[in-house]
């Protein structure tokens, strides 16, 4: 793998790397990367999904192979840590009180003895920000909610810049971009790669050459950086922020213009729109022009610091709600097949209270990718599961590789493999005698006996994997009133919390869902068993994916296959590789879903996942599993 990462960088091609748990993959590209970077004096980025995976590379991997490399290299190689402005305070913001709360008056905030948790927070943060040296917010122990760290932080967007911020010179974002912009490797995030390629900021430093971990998740982390709202939290915001630096009759007239919008919205019926009624139209339109009349209003002349920020913070508000208003409206212009957006209106519960937020998001980004990524950097694109039934082809379409013109650098994929002796390692059951799941999402009585019997042959020692938490929880509760050992689900504590009292003790068995299935990294005896409950479908009423799959089928392709069977496929290797994390592991994948035996996509769903030796034989399952309890 380090000899073809040193190849791409060397030729330009594009390079996909499946490389399985206990590969070494990030040994295998930082290697490389740092050669690169120290021999064209630019950084090389690196980009993962995870902070968890930031911090092992940046607190771990890359100090080790700079003491392991020293006498190789000229000098020691440096490194850096980029997040997004937002993860930093902001000093300005900390002085000047340019901040908002739906909690406390804006003269309130600040004060020490404000008694909400919202004022605890803050007043605990001002102390933090008189001790800190780099301002970032994952220093901040015990953490705190996005509120309250929103009320000492700015976004990209509503930063003033160095040049006019009178903080600029001391500005803990600014370092830390000074030190990305010196340093042989930059290790970043999904998100903020996909700011960098979707704003006209350069938010990275210039680089030609990139690497992106965990890549089988920067689809969905640069569809949601690009998927812009409306809803009343939002509105709100924009109001508030800029009633108070305008006329008051205009500040009145856009009020009532989302008051309208946010009632409008309210009452519609969620889901998919790919209609626009001419009512609903009229109310964007109404909310775009106002916000515009109240953004041309806003003096923003240069001024002393606490009224720039003041007036920074309302105008991009405003220009959020703007933009949205007309990216939505404009979306409806051509017919169906040729849309490139997505609208859709979701209803949410916060506190027992119902949000409506209407939402637009592009139909795909191959386009962007290809565009912004892969025309301007020479990319490696690596993960533990990246081949959906048994190719690269879907995740390169999903990429915008397949898009790439003659003249481009092409692309190739290649496979490295495994440590792991998975047909001798591991066993793929598929529980084929249960009656397909039903649609309420809670599992069947036939299926929280096999769960039982399972559980109960393991010992414990089982990571149950559930679509939704419902059915997590429904089956948490059921297996504590018929096993003798302890059981766990996710919600209970914190997830990093659970995990370890899971992988403390060998009989403890952890329940949860999808957020679970890429996150536990538990080797040893305490994980023997890994329970899917159902096949991972995206649910059928998810707007974006029913707006993909018919617009795959308009162009004459499946798209149920393109688009909801590679989704489950790519779920269920993340699931069931978190079997396997050591050399020594042994143990079982259970499907509880009998389609994996019966449906005609089965197949390709299986060739997705690593070669485990396979069987419907419950009871071969069952004694497999009680003769890896004998020591």
């Amino acid at each position: 793998m380090a000899e073809a990462v040193d190849h791409a960088f060397e030729t330009g091609e594009h390079l996909a790397v499946q490389a399985g748990t206990g590969t070494g993959k990030s040994l295998a590209y930082l290697v490389p990367s740092i050669k690169r970077a120290m021999e064209r004096a630019e950084p090389v980025v690196i980009s993962t999904a995870t902070i968890a995976l930031q911090r092992q590379l940046f607190d771990r991997d890359l100090p080790r192979l700079a003491d392991a490399l020293t006498g190789e290299m000229p000098r020691r190689p440096e490194f850096a840590l980029l997040k997004g402005r937002g993860n930093y305070l902001c000093l300005n913001k900390i002085h000047n009180g340019a901040a908002e709360s739906d909690d406390l008056p804006q003269d309130e905030l600040f004060d020490a003895v404000a008694s909400t948790a919202l004022g605890r927070d803050v007043k605990r943060l001002l102390a933090w920000s008189s001790e800190t040296e780099t301002g970032d917010r994952d220093e901040v122990s015990p953490g705190v909610p996005d509120r309250s760290w929103s009320q000492i932080s700015v976004s990209a967007r509503e930063c003033l810049g160095a040049a006019r911020c009178p903080y600029g010179t001391d500005c803990f974002a600014e370092k830390a971009r000074g030190r990305a912009g010196s340093a042989d490797v930059v290790v970043t995030n999904h998100a903020l790669l996909a700011i960098d390629a979707i704003s006209d900021v350069n938010v990275l430093p210039e680089h030609q050459l990139l690497v992106v971990d965990e890549a089988h998740e920067l689809v969905d982390r640069v569809t949601s950086v690009a998927t812009g709202e409306l809803s009343a939290t939002m509105l709100g915001v924009a109001h508030r922020r800029s009633a108070r630096l305008v006329d008051p009759e205009l500040a009145e007239r856009f009020e009532a213009a989302t008051a309208v919008f946010t009632s409008a919205i309210y009452d519609e019926p969620p889901g998919r729109k790919d209609v626009l009624d001419d009512e609903l139209a009229t109310y964007l339109t109404v909310l775009r022009d106002s916000a515009d009349r109240v953004r041309a209003a806003i003096d923003t002349a240069p001024g002393d610091p606490k009224a720039a920020a003041a007036r920074n913070e309302a105008v991009t508000a405003l220009n959020d709600v703007s933009d949205t208003a007309s990216r939505i409206l404009n979306s409806y212009g051509p017919a169906i097949p040729d849309r490139t957006d997505v609208v859709w209106l979701d209803h949410e519960e916060v506190r027992g209270a119902k949000r409506a937020i209407l939402r637009v998001a592009p139909l795909s980004v191959s386009n962007l990718l290809r565009n912004r990524l892969f025309e301007q950097s020479t990319v490696i694109l690596t993960s533990a599961t990246l081949t959906i039934g048994g190719t690269f082809d879907a995740m390169a379409r999903s990429w915008g590789l397949t898009l790439l013109g003659d003249d481009a650098p092409g692309w190739r994929g290649i496979d490295v493999g495994s440590p792991f002796a998975h047909a001798k390692s591991g066993i793929l059951y598929v529980a084929a005698h249960l009656p397909p799941p039903g649609r309420d999402g809670t599992g069947s009585a036939e299926q929280l006996d096999e769960i039982e019997g399972l559980v109960a042959a393991a010992g414990g020692r089982t990571l149950g994997l559930f679509s939704s938490m419902r059915a997590a929880r429904a089956a948490a509760e059921a297996m504590r009133a018929r096993l003798d050992t302890p059981v766990l689900c996710q919600g209970e504590d914190t997830t990093s919390a659970l995990v370890r009292r899971f992988a403390e003790d060998d009989e403890t068995t952890l329940f949860g869902t999808l957020s679970l299935w890429q996150g536990v990294d538990v080797p040893g005896p305490s994980l023997s068993l890994v329970l899917i409950d159902r096949i991972p479908f995206p649910r059928p009423d998810d707007p974006l994916v029913t707006a993909r799959q018919r617009a795959v089928t308009a162009h004459g392709g499946n798209g149920f296959m393109a688009v909801a069977a590679t989704h489950a496929a790519l779920l269920l290797a993340q699931g069931a590789g978190r079997l396997l994390r050591s050399v020594d592991d042994r143990g079982v994948v259970a499907v509880l879903d009998s389609r994996m035996a019966t449906a005609r996509y089965a197949g390709f769903l299986r060739s997705s996942l690593p070669p485990f030796w396979a069987t419907t034989d419950t009871a071969r399952v069952r004694q497999a599993l009680e003769r890896l309890r004998t020591p």
